[in-house]
């Protein structure tokens, strides 16, 4: 009896022993893992396509946000210490963040990833600034993932592979979706490739794609608030310019926007756009890649054109 009990308690420290040696495996493997951190949810979404299971990621902000105002908290300050690699947009986009990376004694490295794309400018206060919303051409978005490959591929040396592979397919979808874009925006009719919206997020997209930024409400930053007066010039200059339809965003509140299509008589697009942030999970803009595409099927049909589905060949 008592050599029976010593085998079933061998047994059980056995197995007990080999469970806490496949987790310390486990969290060793994690541990190993490259800590990366992202800022706003777009960047988020290209790390995670580039980045893959070869890094541990952690995205700060959730779909959503607004980077313009976005207040980091005590728990991003603890993410953004134990990084070893910031990967954030640049150009001010996201000034909270960008503040409590360069105030405080954080050593992980930092990469502007926004920043690798030559700047369109905007005026403010008198004096040119660098317009942070690169994305909105998809050319833009291949050179910010050759960047985040080469970077993450620095960081993993041993993982060169995987990075390689993943940014390459990526790169392939965002060549097509560029030419499909163009295509979709070519059969609005010419009088009618005009956009105002509610901040000024669209320029790069206006620029690559054949489009004029006939107005916006505010300017580049959501933080600025604007004035009856603002409202009432806007409203004029829509009736000037006899755009079809004019354009909500999903980060920002659509009451003003909807004002000025009311005192313009012109109809409010069904669909807002995405500009600051993808869309929750689920919804038709819940990637980066997504939510071009949702944002070009709104501008299109809106404006007049004809819009043919996306369909991907990856």
């Amino acid at each position: 009896m008592k050599a029976k009990i010593l085998v079933v308690v061998g047994i059980l420290l056995g197995i007990g022993f080999g469970g806490c040696q496949t987790n310390r495996g486990d969290e060793i493997s994690e541990e190993n893992k490259p800590k990366v951190v992202s800022t706003s949810t777009i960047i988020t979404d290209l790390v995670t396509q580039v980045g893959g299971e070869e890094i541990e990621h952690i995205g700060i902000m959730q779909p959503g946000s607004d980077p313009h105002v976005y207040e980091p908290t005590p728990k991003d300050g603890v993410a953004l210490e134990k990084a070893d690699l910031i990967v954030y947009n640049g150009y001010n986009l996201e000034p909270g963040i960008i503040r409590l990376i360069e105030g405080t004694s954080i050593e992980a490295e930092k990469f502007a990833v926004g920043e690798l794309v030559k700047p369109l400018d905007f005026e403010y206060q008198g004096q040119k600034q660098p317009d942070p919303h690169v994305w909105g051409d998809a050319q833009n978005a291949i050179v910010m993932v050759k960047g985040i490959r080469d970077r993450l591929i620095k960081l993993s040396p041993e993982d060169e592979e995987e990075f390689t592979n993943n940014a390459t397919q990526l790169i392939e979808e965002l060549e097509q979706l560029d030419t499909w874009i163009d295509r979709q925006i070519q059969t609005i009719p010419p009088s009618q490739r005009k956009l105002v919206t509610t901040h000024d997020a669209f320029q790069y997209y206006a620029n690559a794609y054949g489009l004029d930024v006939a107005g916006t409400l505010i300017g580049i930053s959501t933080e600025e608030q604007p004035s009856a007066q603002t409202v009432k010039n806007l409203a004029e200059e829509i009736e000037k310019t006899k755009v079809p339809a004019i354009f909500a965003e999903t980060t920002i509140n659509p009451k003003l926007i909807s004002t000025v299509a009311e005192e313009a008589g012109v109809k409010l697009a069904p669909q807002e756009l995405y500009s600051d942030s993808i869309g929750a999970p689920g919804s038709e803009g819940d990637s980066y890649l997504k939510m071009l595409i949702a944002n070009t099927h709104s501008i299109v049909e809106s404006l007049g054109g004809k819009y043919e589905p996306y369909s991907s060949k990856f």
